[in-house]
């Protein structure tokens, strides 16, 4: 018996960046601290946005800096007044903006008990203006 995986499409994640904090040279890398200023969660079973003001990314970057190690936590609010933890790790394309990331959720509310059990994908794309958009999807594991 083997598993196999299959993506399928939850909604969107569109987060604002803001200001970005360099660190410098550390022992893991170039250290970047980049302010989450919102979170919009536009799913067909969650919709949500940042909690309050906790969000950061506390990226690292590889030796040139073509890389960054994406690692990013904050909390959501949901419209019926649920809190989501999610955490992230992933990693980005410096140069074209391209992201892919892993997000896992956590939360007591009944109603959104199932994403505790949740692995998740999202493939971004941050823009200029510091909008990123992830196209968000749920992954699907069976015995093949």
């Amino acid at each position: 018996m083997k598993a196999t995986a299959e993506l399928v499409q939850m909604g969107t994640i569109t987060v604002q960046l803001g200001e970005r904090i360099d660190v410098g040279q550390g022992p893991k890398g170039r250290r970047l601290v980049v302010d989450v200023l919102s979170v919009n969660v536009d799913c067909d079973r969650v919709k949500a946005t940042l909690a309050v003001n906790d969000a950061a990314d506390w990226l690292t970057l590889n030796d040139d800096g073509s890389v960054g190690c994406v690692d990013v936590r904050f909390t959501l609010s949901t419209d019926d007044g649920a809190y989501i933890y999610v955490e992230y790790a992933g990693r980005a394309d410096m140069a074209s903006g391209l992201i892919t990331t892993a997000p896992t959720f956590q939360t007591s509310h009944e109603k959104y008990r199932w994403m505790n059990g949740l692995q998740a994908v999202a493939a971004g794309v941050v823009d200029g203006s510091g909008v990123l958009i992830y196209s968000l999807y749920e992954v699907v594991v069976s015995a093949a």
